[in-house]
C-alpha cells in the first residue's frame, strides 16, 4: 500500500534482489548435517557434491540453495523443506541454549555457539524454538561451519538476500533471520580470533540497563547519567509548587541535561503544563499551554527555539504571554549559526535565478528563515519529514531545483536515500511516495544541492573510532541514527535498518523505534534482553528510559510476565569524558561528588575522535536557572530582561518584519503536515519569482 507518511522511508523494506551483488568467497567446506538427506523430486543440498576448494564450495552451495527452493513452487512445499532440514538439526543441549548465545532481532529465539576446532576451523551450531527458524539456520550452518575464521568473515549481509525462501508474506523477516544470525556468527568468530591472539578486545561502551525493577548503568559516564534518572522528590515538589503558582509552562528539548530531564519528567505527573520533546513540537505544546491559561512559557533549549515560542505564540494571538530563556547569555547552536552567515546566502543565489524551492531545517534562526525567504521561496523541514517535502516538490513543480541545508550530514545521507532509491523496483519507490518511480528519482537526482559548510557538533562527531567500536562488539545490537550524523555512521545504521535491526531518523523516530521492538518483545512473552545503540544525544536517554519503563512496570504484575531488559548504549569515545577528582573541578551535586562528567576536558562536550557526551549549548539550561527565572515571574522589577525571548524588531533587506517573514516558511510546512501538498501560495512564490528580482513577500 503507498504511503505518504514523513517516516516512510526509513520504515519501507526494500527489496533485497534488487541490491543483490554476487561476491567470492573462499571456504572449507564440511557438511555434517544434510549427509542423510533423502533425496526429493527436485535438487537437495545433499545430492550435491563439491570439490575441496573454499572459493568454488560456498558460491556453489549459496547458489544451489537459491535454487533449490526456486524449483519448490508452492509456498507450502518450501516450507515443508525447511521443516525437513530443521527436522535433521540436532537441538543444542540447554546448557548452550542461554542468553548470552541469542540472536538478537529475531521474531523466534534463536541461539548461536560458535568456537574454533584444534584445526582451527569454525564449528558452528544453531538452534532455535520456531521448526523454521530452525530449518533456516541448519542451511546457514552447512554453507559455512568447517572454514576458515578469515572466510567466515568475508561474508556480507547482501550475499544471503537470495536465500529468501519463507513465505512471501514473511520474506521480509526470513531475510532478517539469514542476515542477524550471520551477524552472531561474525561476531562471535572476531571474539574467538582475538582471545587467539592475544589481542585486548575494545572496552563496552558505557551503558544504562532498564529493567522493571529499576536502572543499572554500567561504566562511569553511564553512571553520570544514571545519577539523575531518579530525582529528589523535594527538588521535584519545589519546582511543581513554583510553576503551579506563577501558571508557568515548560517546554524543553530532548537533549537537556539528564538532571533537568529526571526532575521535569516526575514534576510531569503534578503539573500537565511541562513537555519535553524536538524543536519543532515545542513550540505547539507552548501553543496548547497559552489556551489552558498559562501566563508564562519558559524555553529549556537554545537561542532559535526560544525565538521559534516566541514568534510562533504571536502568530496564534497570544502576544501577552511571556517567553523566556534560561540564560543570561547567549545559547548558541553550531548549526544555526553555520547558516547565519553571509556564506549561506551567497550558496542560496544561484537557487534566486533558476525555479527552486529552498528546503531549510527547522533548526535555525528566525532571520535566517526570514533572509532566505526573500532571496528563494522557503519551506522548512524537520528530520521526519524532509524526505516526504523534497519528493512532494519534485512532483508538484516541473523542472524544479531544490537547495536544501544547512546540516551537510544530512544533505549528503539524503542524496545516498535517493541513490539507494535509484535500485528499488517502481513499486517499492511508489510505496515511498505514489508519484514517484525510479526514473524519477535518477531525474531528480542532478537537481537536488545541499549545503556543505554546516554541521552539528553532537552529530558531527560520531567518527571512525566509535563506527569502528561499533562494528566490532555491537554489531548485533539494535542501531538507533540521527539523519545529521556523519555518512559513516549514516551507512552503518541502514545496513542494521535493511536487516530490521535499526532507524535513521529523527529523535522522534529513534524513540518510538525502541518503543515498538520493547513492545514487540513483551508481547512474545519470552525473556529477552535488547540492545540498543544510541547514535545521537545522550540526552535522549531520560525520554527513553521513561518510555521503556512505563512498558515494563506493568508487565511486572502479572506473574506470567517474561523478564525483559533493555540496555540503552552510549557510543562515547574514550576521549568524550572527562575525569575528575574531589581537589580538581570536580562535579558537585548536593552531598554527591561525580568523579566523571560528560564532556572533554576543555568543556567542549565532544572529542575530535569521534562520539560526543553531550551538547554544551543544551547544557547551559539548568535546573537552578529554571527556578530561578520561574520565582522572579511576573518580572515586575525587570530583573530577567537577559532571559526574556524578545520579539523581533529588525527588518529584513525589503523591509518587511523578520518575524512575519521568518514564520511564513513554518507555516508552509505546517500547512503540508496537514495536507500532504506544498501549500498553493508557496508554488505560486517558486513559479513568479523566477528571473523577475521580485522579493518572495511582495507574491
Amino acid at each position: 500500500m503507498a504511503s505518504t507518511t514523513a517516516s516512510s522511508l526509513f520504515s519501507i523494506p526494500i527489496n533485497p534482489n534488487h541490491v543483490l551483488k554476487p561476491k567470492r568467497f573462499i571456504f572449507q567446506p564440511n557438511l555434517p548435517f544434510f549427509k542423510s538427506l533423502k533425496p526429493k523430486p527436485s535438487l537437495s543440498c545433499s545430492a550435491v557434491a563439491f570439490p575441496a576448494t573454499g572459493e568454488l564450495v560456498v558460491s556453489s552451495k549459496l547458489s544451489h540453495l537459491e535454487e533449490e527452493f526456486r524449483l519448490l513452487q508452492e509456498p507450502v512445499d518450501r516450507v515443508k523443506r525447511l521443516l525437513h532440514y530443521a527436522g535433521l538439526t540436532p537441538s543444542m543441549d540447554e546448557s548452550v541454549r542461554v542468553d548470552k548465545n541469542r540472536v538478537m532481532g529475531c521474531t523466534a529465539r534463536v541461539w548461536v555457539e560458535v568456537k574454533i576446532d584444534e584445526e582451527g576451523k569454525v564449528r558452528l551450531m544453531a538452534d532455535s524454538d520456531s521448526e523454521i527458524t530452525k530449518g533456516f539456520c541448519s542451511c546457514l550452518v552447512w554453507v559455512l561451519d568447517g572454514s576458515e575464521p578469515e572466510e567466515v568473515l568475508k561474508v556480507r549481509t547482501d550475499d544471503l538476500v537470495g536465500l529468501n525462501v519463507g513465505l512471501p508474506a514473511t520474506g521480509r523477516s526470513r531475510v532478517n533471520t539469514w542476515h542477524n544470525v550471520l551477524v552472531t556468527m561474525q561476531k562471535k568468530t572476531k571474539q574467538l580470533i582475538a582471545e587467539r591472539e592475544g589481542k585486548v578486545l575494545f572496552q563496552p561502551f558505557p551503558s544504562l540497563i532498564v529493567t522493571a525493577d529499576g536502572v543499572v548503568p554500567k561504566g562511569s559516564y553511564a553512571e553520570a547519567q544514571a545519577t539523575y534518572l531518579f530525582p529528589n522528590e523535594l527538588k521535584v515538589d519545589e519546582l511543581v509548587n513554583v510553576l503551579k503558582e506563577k501558571k508557568i509552562g515548560v517546554v524543553a528539548h530532548f537533549y537537556m541535561d539528564p538532571e533537568v530531564q529526571g526532575v521535569l519528567t516526575a514534576a510531569q505527573k503534578q503539573w500537565p503544563h511541562i513537555h519535553i520533546s524536538d524543536s519543532l513540537v515545542m513550540a505547539d505544546s507552548a501553543v496548547k499551554m497559552a489556551k489552558a491559561g498559562c501566563k508564562f512559557i519558559t524555553v529549556l533549549g537554545v537561542d532559535f527555539m526560544s525565538e521559534n515560542v516566541r514568534a510562533i505564540l504571536d502568530q496564534a494571538g497570544f502576544n501577552e504571554v511571556g517567553v523566556y530563556r534560561m540564560s543570561d547569555e547567549r545559547i548558541g547552536c553550531s548549526l544555526a549559526d553555520a547558516a547565519a552567515t553571509s556564506t549561506y546566502m551567497e550558496y542560496l543565489k544561484p537557487a534566486s535565478r533558476s525555479t527552486s524551492l529552498h528546503v531549510i531545517y527547522i533548526n535555525t534562526k528566525l532571520e535566517t528563515k526570514a533572509y532566505a525567504h526573500e532571496l528563494v521561496p522557503t519551506i522548512t523541514c524537520t528530520s521526519s519529514n524532509v524526505i516526504q517535502t523534497i519528493l512532494q516538490a519534485f512532483a508538484q513543480v516541473p523542472d524544479l531545483s531544490i537547495w536544501y541545508g544547512p546540516d551537510s550530514y544530512m544533505g549528503a545521507n539524503i542524496v545516498e536515500l535517493f541513490q539507494q532509491m535509484t535500485v528499488m523496483t517502481d513499486e517499492e519507490v511508489a510505496a515511498i511516495h505514489p508519484e514517484h518511480n525510479v526514473d524519477s528519482i535518477k531525474k531528480l537526482l542532478p537537481r537536488l544541492y545541499y549545503y556543505q559548510d554546516g554541521t552539528c557538533i553532537v552529530h558531527h562527531l560520531f567518527g571512525h573510532e566509535v563506527v569502528e567500536k561499533i562494528k566490532e562488539m555491537y554489531c548485533d545490537a539494535f542501531l538507533t541514527a540521527h539523519l545529521e550524523v556523519p555518512g559513516e555512521m549514516f551507512s552503518l545504521a541502514m545496513e542494521a535498518k535493511r536487516r530490521g535491526m535499526g532507524v535513521v531518523g529523527s529523535t522522534q523516530n529513534i524513540l518510538d523505534f525502541i518503543k515498538d521492538r520493547v513492545q514487540e518483545s513483551l508481547d512474545r512473552n519470552i525473556d529477552d534482553h535488547l540492545q540498543f545503540v544510541l547514535g545521537t544525544e545522550s540526552g535522549m536517554v531520560t525520554a527513553i528510559v521513561a518510555a521503556v519503563r512505563s512498558l515494563l512496570e506493568p508487565a511486572k504484575s502479572s506473574s506470567q510476565g517474561a523478564n525483559v531488559t533493555v540496555e540503552i548504549v552510549f557510543p562515547v569515545s574514550s576521549e568524550s569524558i572527562s575525569k575528575t577528582t574531589p581537589s580538581l573541578n570536580s562535579a558537585e551535586v548536593g552531598d554527591i561528588i561525580l568523579p566523571v562528567v560528560p564532556g572533554v576536558a576543555s568543556g567542549e562536550g565532544c572529542s575530535i575522535h569521534g562520539g560526543c557526551a553531550s551538547c554544551p549549548y543544551m547544557k547551559m539550561n539548568s535546573l537552578s536557572s529554571l527556578l530561578t527565572v520561574s520565582r522572579h515571574l511576573p518580572d515586575e522589577e525587570n530583573m530577567l530582561s537577559a532571559y526574556k525571548a524578545e520579539r523581533f524588531k529588525l527588518q529584513t533587506p525589503n523591509g518587511q518584519s523578520v518575524a512575519d517573514v521568518g514564520c511564513e516558511p513554518i507555516l508552509h510546512m505546517r500547512n503540508f503536515q496537514a495536507t500532504k501538498k506544498l501549500p498553493e501560495k508557496l508554488v505560486d512564490q517558486i513559479l513568479h519569482t523566477k528571473d523577475k528580482g521580485t522579493s518572495v513577500w511582495s507574491v
